[in-house]
């Protein structure tokens, strides 16, 4: 099902900008369900590798506790995900710096070629699909898709910091 932007807007419905937004994210969940699925791994351990993969990008550590909060993983949660991620080879506990007791997860180069493996097709049909307009048009998504990124921690900090009787009632979304 593809939005078509040029369809004026529902009575009572979003924007077709955002249904858009919607349906890429129902298709990328879809495509990380498939392929995490086709390597025996679940969401959660490839929602893992990518927060380990931006704390490297920005030189930062990744501590348990780090990925814990970064997931919303209870403790237990967090001490099965990286077992599993450990008994397969992706990930490696370390303990570096001063204060021995810290353990730093950094991810192995298996991981990299798994991950490299399962989304290098994604990877490709999104590169052929950006390569139709022009680094300006790209720079503008850019800046949108940061822009939409950060409303959408925005609103997830705020609904977080709510309790259920302060939430305003579900709206349709479709």
């Amino acid at each position: 099902m593809s939005a078509d932007a040029s369809v004026p807007q529902e009575a009572g419905g979003p924007p077709p900008l955002v249904r858009i937004l919607q349906e890429f994210t129902l298709e990328a969940n879809r495509y990380v369900e498939s392929a995490g699925g086709r390597n025996d791994m679940h969401r959660t351990d490839l929602n893992a590798l990518a927060v380990i993969m931006k704390y490297a990008a920005r030189n930062q550590v990744v501590t348990p506790g780090a990925l814990r909060k970064e997931l919303n993983l209870s403790s237990p949660a967090t001490t099965a995900l990286i077992d599993r991620l450990h008994s397969s080879g992706h990930v490696v506990r370390e303990r570096e710096g001063t204060d021995r007791r810290q353990v730093q997860l950094r991810m192995t180069p298996k991981a990299y070629r798994d991950g490299g493996a399962m989304f290098f097709p994604l990877a490709r049909h999104m590169g052929q699909a950006m390569a139709r307009f022009t680094p300006e048009e790209l720079e503008i998504a850019t800046r949108f898709m940061t822009a939409m990124t950060e409303a959408t921690l925005s609103a997830a900090l705020e609904a977080a910091q709510e309790s259920p009787q302060d939430a305003p009632p579900p709206t349709d979304l479709q």
